[in-house]
């Protein structure tokens, strides 16, 4: 009992040192993606946004102010065009979600009514115009001629069994049974 304690307490303490093994390499590794973000963001800032120099004529000014206006209309015409992309792409995930939704059946089927149909009839629904096959089985049989066997003269001469009855019933038959043992 004391042996399984040690162990237990050793595994737990061994799992409790792998999570925070664990926890520490991932702060590490969120720390390292913060900076390769920021320098990453510092770049296209430097890139795309020259620093800024103030003229010293109220023409040139003007100027400055025209081509900042001009370079807003296009930053927002894109983020327009992305905006209505996003949301027709979000349309189209919801549809197929919900398209997912009902081929897995997650909704309530109504019971079914038993239909009796024949196959011509159901291949007729299916098919429509298409239908050519005709399911009638008894057409595709072959026509068998029937030969006189002994047997079946013995079983012709025999004749109804329910005859045989009446005529061995009452004490005829019986008489007759008699007669025919001696």
């Amino acid at each position: 009992s004391s042996y399984l304690q040690k162990k237990r307490r050793a595994a737990t303490a061994r799992r409790q040192h792998l999570k925070s093994a664990m926890l520490q390499l991932a702060v590490t590794e969120i720390e390292k993606e913060a900076a390769a973000k920021e320098v990453e963001k510092q770049n296209y800032l430097a890139e795309h946004c020259p620093p800024l120099s103030l003229p010293g004529s109220m023409q040139e000014l003007q100027e400055l102010c025209k081509k900042l206006h001009a370079k807003i209309e296009s930053v927002d015409e894109e983020r327009y065009d992305t905006e209505v992309k996003l949301q027709k792409t979000t349309k189209e995930l919801e549809d197929l979600s919900q398209k997912l939704f009902d081929l897995r059946g997650k909704f309530k089927r109504p019971p079914l009514r038993r239909v009796r149909m024949s196959a011509d009839a159901m291949l007729r629904a299916l098919l429509g115009s298409k239908h050519k096959v005709c399911m009638d089985l008894r057409a595709n049989l072959k026509q068998v001629k029937k030969e006189d066997t002994e047997k079946e003269k013995d079983l012709r001469d025999v004749g109804d069994w329910r005859k045989n009855i009446e005529e061995k019933s009452g004490m005829e038959g019986r008489k007759k049974m008699f007669e025919a043992g001696e």
